[in-house]
């Protein structure tokens, strides 16, 4: 476990690719559970899933359902093209400038469409979200909370629709004091390797502090 602070509000469990866990006093949220995801078995607690957009290395049926039914109470955040792709769910709409309070996380989101991975594809719908104004994570774009403190920011570090220099760019805009990255298994072991340095340098620029998170690793924020 890697440790940003001694006193531990609230703690985010990186999984492979987009998925995070973040847990604070004893509820869980789970954000985009996806196909490039170890099925998430035997989660507990769990008060709400936030997915940021439609496609499936970000939401899977097989992975709500799992989550669902050891928590049939919990609730789906999500951009109205997941609504409309999950029609077996129930899905709670947002978008950019709602915010949703549920169990101890408060919910702040941001932007309104995917990033473009080219013209000839359709441009989905997509949320950022702000965790407890600590944790940031930005789905598939590179929405900027303008003026917002961001403390913490998972960073996409691997895609079709983004270039490194995007997200270095990302992050000195940002200059949050912790960073870690994400949506990283298209990428091989050097390549992520590669990613993690700079994306380091881009953390350090702003004084901030980068970790270099694998599956299953944890930030105390």
């Amino acid at each position: 476990m890697l440790c940003a602070s001694t006193v531990s509000i609230m703690r985010v469990t990186k999984q492979e690719h987009a998925c995070l866990i973040i847990e604070s006093s004893g509820k869980t949220l789970v954000v985009d559970p996806g196909s490039f995801t170890t099925a998430l078995v035997g989660l507990s607690d769990v008060v709400a899933i936030v997915i940021t957009h439609e496609h499936a290395d970000h939401w899977t049926a097989e992975q709500l359902t799992r989550i669902i039914e050891r928590n049939p109470g919990l609730v789906i955040f999500a951009p109205a093209g997941v609504a409309a792709a999950a029609t077996d769910f129930d899905i709670q709409v947002v978008n950019g400038g709602d915010s949703k309070e549920v169990g101890p996380f408060t919910l702040r989101f941001f932007g309104e469409k995917h990033a473009v991975i080219h013209e000839s594809l359709p441009i989905v719908d997509n949320v950022g979200v702000l965790i407890n104004d600590e944790l940031y994570y930005p789905g598939d774009s590179f929405t900027i909370p303008e003026g917002v403190d961001v403390p913490t920011v998972a960073v996409p570090v691997g895609a079709p629709w983004l270039k490194i220099a995007e997200s270095i760019d990302f992050v000195l805009a940002v200059k949050p004091r912790r960073a870690f990255a994400t949506h990283e298994m298209v990428l091989s072991a050097a390549g992520k390797s590669m990613g993690d340095g700079r994306l380091e340098w881009a953390t350090n620029q702003g004084g901030g502090e980068y970790f270099a998170l694998q599956p299953g690793q944890s930030l105390d924020l």
